[in-house]
């Protein structure tokens, strides 16, 4: 083969190993891409309820960074258990992702779960302090859930209790709300993708640091 031919073997080479580098790293690229945040829905509403540690809880407090909410209640014998089983997972997996949120258990009911009642449950997953499970007055719950979160809350009638087992219908919503106190995003609990779609929406809001 000419030197010439040989040249132009070695430039063919090479420009083959550059198509592949960029494509590569555009690939990386892509594959990295901070994922787009999600749209504001709306402004969660004031509150102040009581969180089992027995102290006042306003949504002041909890500005600064995102939060999730769920809502559940103690004597529930349904979805309840593997709601908070599935919030469990997300503060699993969000630290593991080095995530910062906190997360918030409403109670639907209230007039049983008193701060003391929701400590007990709280054990029972294991619930650190950056896990909130809250009460307070049943009409400003019903209001914050129905009005605020925008989500279905209401008490059976006995015949339907006793048919079900179950004293109070709710969402098995996720509810997803930004270091601003802006609701970002609702998720369903009993979804096992939830999980994965509410950590990338998490990872798109996160305060930026600096």
């Amino acid at each position: 083969m000419s030197s010439r031919g040989v040249e132009r073997g070695v430039w063919l080479g090479l420009s083959a190993v550059v198509v592949i580098v960029v494509g590569v790293g555009l690939w990386s690229m892509r594959g990295h891409a901070t994922p787009e945040a999600p749209p504001v829905i709306a402004p969660v509403p004031a509150f102040t309820l009581v969180e089992r540690s027995g102290r006042a809880l306003a949504r002041d407090d909890l500005a600064g960074q995102p939060w999730v909410a769920d809502f559940v209640f103690t004597r529930c014998s349904g979805m309840c258990p593997a709601l908070s089983a599935r919030m469990a997972e997300v503060r699993r997996k969000m630290r593991a992702a080095g995530l910062q949120a906190r997360l918030v258990s409403f109670s639907v009911d209230p007039t049983h779960d008193t701060p003391e009642v929701l400590r007990d449950y709280a054990a029972h997953y294991d619930a650190g302090d950056g896990w909130l499970f809250v009460t307070g007055d049943r009409d400003a719950l019903y209001d914050l859930i129905s009005q605020g979160f925008r989500l279905s809350v209401a008490d059976r009638t006995p015949g339907a209790a006793a048919d079900t087992g179950e004293l109070i219908t709710h969402s098995d919503r996720f509810v997803l709300v930004d270091a601003d106190g802006n609701i970002r995003g609702y998720y369903h609990g009993m979804d096992a993708d939830a999980v994965p779609k509410l950590l990338r929406d998490l990872g798109a809001i996160q305060p930026k640091v600096g």
